[in-house]
Formats: C-alpha cells, structure tokens, sequence
C-alpha cells in the first residue's frame, strides 16, 4: 500500500472534460505530474495552465508515465485510446496500470481489462460516484473493479481524490456499480424537479419549500447539489443532462441484457429525450427542472 505518491510520479490523464479537469486539480496538489492528452487543444492548454504537461498522443503518456487514468465518453472511445492508432499498447513501454473513471458497457468494460491483462497491463474500472464540483470538494466515491493487488498499488492514486474508494470485485463491477448508483441517483434529481415544479404551480414560495424538505422524510442528498441550481437556474454544468441521458440508456440497455423492467427509468428515458431535443444537453443536469415546467396539461 503506497499512502503517498513518489515525488513528482508523471501520472497520464487522458480526457480533460469535467470530471477530467477536476481529477487534474486533485492529482496536481497531491504532488503528481500530470501529462495529459485531449483532443481538443483548448482543454490540453487549460491542463498546461493548472500545472500539468501536455502531449501530442496517449502513446506518448504510456511512453512517460507507469499509471493512467482515462475520462472519456464511453468504452467504445476507451477501447480506440487504449488498443487503436498512436494508442497506449502503440508504446514501446506500456503502462502497468489503466485506471478507467469511463461510465461505460459492464460487459465490454471486462473483455478490454481480459486483452489488457494478456498484455500485461491492469485495468481497473473506476467510475466516480459524483459531479465534477464534488471531486474538487473531496467528496466523491470511486467505485472500483480490478483485481485487489491492482487497487492497491494505485491506492495513492484514489487517496489523492479525497472521498471514499472501494474495490467491489472483478473489471466491470465499478461500471455495474455506477449504472445501479446513477438510476438511483437521476430518480432522486427528476423527482426533486418535479416535487419542485408542482410546489411552484401550488403557489408555494420554492426557497421555503426546498429548506422544508430538507427536514422531512423525503430528503435527498440530491437537494443539497442541485437545489438550488435548480431555483436558481443555474445550469453551469458540473455533470451534463447529456451525460447522463447517455448512462440512462446503458441502465436500459444493461437491465434488458439481464431481463429486468426497469419502468420508473423508461419514463426517465423520455424526460431526457425531450430536454435533450430541446437542445438542454450541454447545460448541468439539473436543468431537467426546465423539462419538467415544460410539461403542461393540455
């Protein structure tokens, strides 16, 4: 167990959105050297401007740095950085370790770490319960998949995020862990926006009734990190609605694969549909309040 990085360990970072941004600025005041890769040169000069290094390919991070964490979209840009052209196995000196924060396909997620380990590398699937403001706030939670000798050599790592991290078993249990935490998660975020939105059609004062709320039965977390977004309509994103419309589908997609109706989150489904044809995806996803004042009787 490694309680402390070495000093000025490179560490590669490949994705440099929110939560990668957000990653980033942990891992710097920790004290790691974060080489770091995007395809959008704006994020990699905004990486350059926090104190991080910036490089032209993720071959070129497998070149300098033992450890990598991937922030990407999906598994299926995962699978095309990690094995495809100028990709990490394209290095002469692989990584020991591809630390994976992806909300991705369970499935897919276990073959890649099954090819990544036949080469040599291991792969923990370590997705992030929290927004990017709650990374920085110290108070998100890996959930990790992996083999334990692998979660423990990158233990530095994850205690360089201030929160929690737990290993849950084999590659893919993070990914299924996060899909199940996010169902819950998005049920609790559109029920305070519809909660919200009928109180306010009642001619309640919405401050009172949020601070109410708080003190009863019915608190959520989820109103104290998108309350008063929510009132306020502040959508700056710390997480996107279209992020998370993606991870609603995988949730569809998974619980199909496994024979499970899923009805509270098929409704779910259709509220994103719509914010995101309204053209909402890019803004926080607390911003699903619009989609609910958008529903009227007719």
């Amino acid at each position: 167990m490694n309680p402390h990085p070495p000093d000025n360990e490179p560490i590669g970072l490949i994705g440099s959105g929110l939560v990668g941004t957000a990653l980033a600025e942990r891992l710097l005041s920790a004290g790691f050297d974060v080489v770091g890769y995007d395809l959008d040169p704006s994020r990699s000069a905004h990486l350059v401007s926090l104190g991080g290094r910036a490089v032209s390919s993720p071959e070129a991070i497998a070149c300098q740095c033992r450890r990598v964490i991937l922030s990407l979209l999906t598994t299926d840009v995962v699978c095309q950085v990690v094995e495809g052209e100028d990709g990490l196995l394209e290095a002469e000196a692989r990584p020991q370790f591809v630390i994976d924060t992806t909300t991705g396909d369970p499935e897919a997620v276990a073959a890649l770490a099954g090819r990544l380990a036949a080469r040599g590398v291991q792969y923990l699937d370590a997705t992030l319960s929290g927004s990017s403001q709650q990374i920085r706030d110290g108070k998100a939670v890996f959930m990790v998949g992996g083999e334990r000798e692998a979660f423990e050599a990158c233990r530095d790592v994850f205690d360089a995020v201030p929160g929690n991290a737990v290993c849950l078993g084999p590659a893919g249990s993070g990914t299924k862990a996060k899909l199940a935490s996010n169902l819950i998660l998005g049920l609790n975020r559109a029920a305070l926006a519809e909660g919200l939105v009928f109180a306010e059609r009642l001619g309640l004062e919405l401050p009172a009734f949020l601070e109410l709320l708080k003190c009863t039965p019915a608190y959520s977390a989820i109103m104290d990190t998108k309350g008063e977004k929510m009132l306020a309509g502040d959508f700056a994103p710390q997480a996107r609605l279209a992020q998370h419309a993606k991870d609603v589908k995988l949730i569809l997609n998974e619980a199909e694969r496994v024979g499970q109706e899923l009805p509270l989150s098929q409704v779910h489904h259709a509220l994103l549909t719509s914010a995101l044809n309204a053209g909402d995806g890019d803004l926080d996803n607390a911003a699903v309040i619009q989609e609910m004042r958008r529903r009227r009787c007719r």
